[in-house]
């Protein structure tokens, strides 16, 4: 599965502080979010600075350019496309001019009706620079705040307008603006340090500036820091909130808070949940690194049976997706994973991880341990089957590509050549995360939507949001 985006938002107390640093080192902690580039956008009081460029943080920025971008207020992103190619003209922060200056937009999420909306610019007018999905909110933003000049009716205007998800920080002025979809899809915090505000992705971001979380920004809420302080809008509130299953799975890093629930005792739980509906007389647990550690520990905790680390991680490779191609993708399992085979040898294994997408790392895996010498290799995976796929911002596969789309639990176990495998139930997953099932979005793993798609079923219309919007 392809990461998504982070993005932050840092509005200082002190009009002579420089938060371009803090917004660096809140992008380095969410590296895990996006690797395909990375950028700063500060206001210094009359003009916008950015720096934005292809590349890992510390590739795109050291002390000299970070010096360049000076000013109280700025936000930050690291991304990976979804919808747009990975190109630099699509790398976030992207400016769009208007009549008093530059606006500065860094967005994590995915359009659904973003064709139709860019035919509709279009036709009016406009003129895109970026094949990104971001352009088409900045365009709207723009138009929407030039007419009302307001800015809580400017993202009330886009609320009613877009559909997806999506968590947004815009530089514009000395203020931030932060949003949030009104299923709450995509995660978005709220914290403070001592003179600075922050709003960015995960609760993880606060903790690196040695801050204080105050909690996560609700649904639909708009949240406008300016000089440190905050105000907050509710722009919409919805009964049925759809936050992503895969944020507690996979995205987040464990030691994030989400929804007040800290993503590492999730996934413990989930581990636990898997032993219990997948047990096995096995000699080892192992995870595959980095992803099913966590899951490891909770199914060694609740089985009983000893753990141990079978598999070492080259940290200095890219993930597969990044490589282009069958064979190629093949070649980085073996340069990204080698086993410590001692710990291997003559036992049976149950290996522990997060997914399975196209199952092809996952039988190379396999192999890599059953010729380590595994008498028996059990895999217990923290997710239920992928059978369908994200149209929410997470770029995993086509349906045709997802191998549990179209194979039962048994032969997708034959072709990764496992002895057992099994995965964690719907019902064992929402256990874990501890947040009703009707607050999930789980399309990917139920093939039913929490919004409108053609061609797909939806439990949520987005028709009941923008009636709300309206009244």
């Amino acid at each position: 599965m392809h990461d998504m985006c982070g993005v932050v938002g840092i509005s200082s107390r002190d009009p002579c502080r420089n938060v371009a640093k803090s917004v660096y080192y809140a992008l380095y902690a969410l590296q895990h979010r996006g690797q395909e580039s990375a950028g700063i956008s500060v206001y210094d009081g009359n003009v916008v600075q950015t720096h934005r460029a292809m590349g890992l943080v510390p590739e795109v920025f050291d002390n000299a350019r970070i010096r360049t971008l000076f000013g109280p207020t700025g936000i930050g992103h690291v991304r990976y496309s979804t919808t747009g190619g990975s190109t630099a003209a699509n790398s976030q922060p992207l400016l769009v001019k208007y009549k008093d200056g530059v606006a500065a937009f860094a967005h994590n999420g995915n359009l659904i009706n973003a064709g139709k909306l860019k035919e509709e610019l279009e036709a009016e007018g406009e003129i895109f620079y970026t094949t990104s999905d971001t352009e088409i909110i900045a365009r709207y933003f723009i138009r929407e705040l030039l007419k009302s000049e307001d800015p809580v009716e400017t993202v009330r205007a886009i609320m009613r307008k877009v559909v997806g998800a999506y968590s947004l920080v815009i530089l514009i002025g000395n203020a931030v603006i932060g949003f949030r979809d009104p299923l709450g899809i995509k995660p978005l915090c709220i914290g403070k340090t001592d003179i600075d505000t922050i709003v960015a992705s995960e609760s993880v971001v606060i903790d690196t500036l040695n801050g204080e979380l105050i909690r996560d920004i609700r649904p639909g809420e708009m949240v406008i820091l300016r000089d440190g302080e905050m105000r907050s809008v509710q722009i919409t509130s919805c009964q049925c909130p759809a936050h992503c299953v895969f944020e507690y799975i996979y995205f987040a890093r464990p030691d994030s808070i989400m929804d007040g629930k800290l993503v590492y005792d999730v996934r413990v739980k989930i581990g636990a949940n898997l032993a219990d509906e997948h047990p096995s007389n096995a000699d080892t647990v192992t995870p595959v690194p980095d992803s099913g550690i966590t899951f490891a520990v909770g199914y060694h905790h609740r089985s009983g049976i000893d753990y141990l680390e079978c598999l070492m991680k080259n940290r200095y490779i890219g993930r597969t997706f990044i490589m282009p191609g069958q064979e190629l993708r093949e070649t980085a399992v073996r340069l990204k994973m080698n086993t410590i085979r001692p710990n291997i040898d003559g036992k049976n294994i149950i290996m522990v991880d997060d997914s399975i997408v196209r199952g092809t790392t996952s039988r190379r895996i396999v192999e890599m341990v059953r010729n380590a010498g595994a008498k028996e290799v059990h895999v217990r995976i923290g997710s239920p089957p992928i059978v369908a796929p994200c149209y929410m911002g997470i770029d995993m596969a086509s349906r045709d590509e997802l191998i549990a789309a179209h194979k039962t639990t048994k032969g997708v176990e034959a072709v990764i050549t496992a002895d057992s495998l099994g995965h964690i139930s719907i019902k064992g997953l929402v256990d874990a995360i501890g947040i009703p099932e009707d607050n999930l979005c789980m399309g990917c793993l139920s093939g039913v939507y929490p919004l409108e798609i053609p061609g797909e079923k939806c439990r949520l219309a987005q028709t009941r949001i923008t009636e709300y919007l309206e009244k």
